[in-house]
């Protein structure tokens, strides 16, 4: 299964594609659609969804898994509206291409990749490097979160691949108490 995970931003959009064969866990592409604040929006925003749907192209993801926004912790009403327009040319993307999207709040990213929910950006970063064997750690912390994204959702993935129907039953499997 392959997953594109997205951290949107307007000046910074991280990405990562991540591929899980069997157990093993291959970054196959990590990045960042950059661009200056100077920018009419509009040209941001569309080198996001150009970059998004180029990767959507090269790498026929089953599933986008895109951060969750949280309102509350944004700095302004501005800085949610902004963040709202690059979320909303990402799920143009993968609408227009047909893929799911499957929204990641960042805590769960977190819990699934350090094993905590409020992990800094160091720890999170050195567990990726671990958890995909790569050589270095990510070359930035937006394309770090987006193989956090990515990552949380395959296990999400794989947690509901446990559940299997026999016979027109559904057992879930559970850990022994």
């Amino acid at each position: 299964m392959i997953v594109l995970g997205v951290d949107p931003g307007t000046v910074a959009t991280g990405y990562g594609v991540v591929q899980r064969i069997g157990s093993r866990l291959i970054c196959l592409e990590a990045g960042e659609v950059r661009s200056s604040p100077r920018l009419p929006m509009p040209e941001r925003l569309l080198a996001i969804h150009d970059r998004i749907r180029d990767l959507l192209q090269r790498h026929s993801p089953q599933s986008v898994a895109v951060e969750t926004a949280f309102i509350s912790k944004l700095k302004s009403p501005q800085t949610a509206i902004k963040l709202g327009q690059a979320r909303g040319v990402i799920l143009l993307a993968c609408a227009r291409a047909g893929v799911p999207v499957a929204d990641v709040n960042p805590v769960t990213a977190k819990q699934s990749v350090a094993g905590y929910g409020r992990a800094d950006k160091e720890q999170v970063m050195f567990m990726i490097q671990r958890l995909l064997g790569l050589t270095s750690p990510p070359s930035s912390e937006h394309s770090a979160d987006a193989l956090a994204l990515a990552l949380a959702h395959l296990q999400t993935s794989r947690l509901t691949a446990l559940t299997a129907t026999t016979a027109g039953k559904t057992t879930v499997m559970r850990k022994p108490a």
